[in-house]
């Protein structure tokens, strides 16, 4: 569904909407406000995790000077495996990787898939105030998650799935 929503794949009927225009009518303008982060990290297993902050800077067009990626790395609780290869974090490190692009982008749609899996207590805290934040802006989250959240989002709106034969 989200990979639907986010226009990777097609409706078998019906239409994704934004800003009053289906997807598929403007879907560049769409994706330029869009964030998507899979269930899967996205990262490079191979590269380093600053390795692979500075290669979505340069795919996207963004910028962040080396002082800056590594001050973000090290808030995220990766201090001292900033230059070490993907493959040798453990599964909340890797996470944590992949969520740096909520701290560097400019979208104002993030579509994120179940992005609490495997973070501890203290990084689920921090994602959900970076939430907070995105909304402050003006931003929007749509998220899966078998998780509740702790934190409060006064327009949040939840929508329960149920999956049957």
């Amino acid at each position: 569904m989200l990979r639907i929503i986010a226009g990777f794949a097609r409706a078998d009927e019906g239409q994704i909407r934004y800003n009053s225009t289906d997807i598929r009518d403007d879907y560049d303008s769409f994706a330029a406000d869009l964030l998507f982060i899979g269930h899967k990290t996205g990262v490079n297993q191979q590269l380093s995790a600053y390795e692979n902050v500075q290669h979505w800077l340069m795919v996207h067009g963004a910028q962040a000077d080396e002082e800056e990626v590594y001050t973000l790395l090290a808030k995220l609780g990766l201090i001292g495996l900033e230059d070490v290869p993907v493959r040798t974090l453990s599964a909340g490190q890797q996470r944590r990787v992949a969520l740096v692009r909520l701290w560097l982008n400019q979208a104002k749609l993030w579509v994120l898939d179940e992005p609490f899996t495997a973070l501890d207590k203290k990084g689920v805290a921090m994602l959900q105030t970076q939430f907070q934040s995105h909304l402050d802006k003006g931003g929007a989250i749509l998220l899966t998650t078998h998780q509740d959240l702790t934190a409060h989002f006064a327009q949040l709106q939840t929508l329960a799935l149920e999956y049957r034969l």
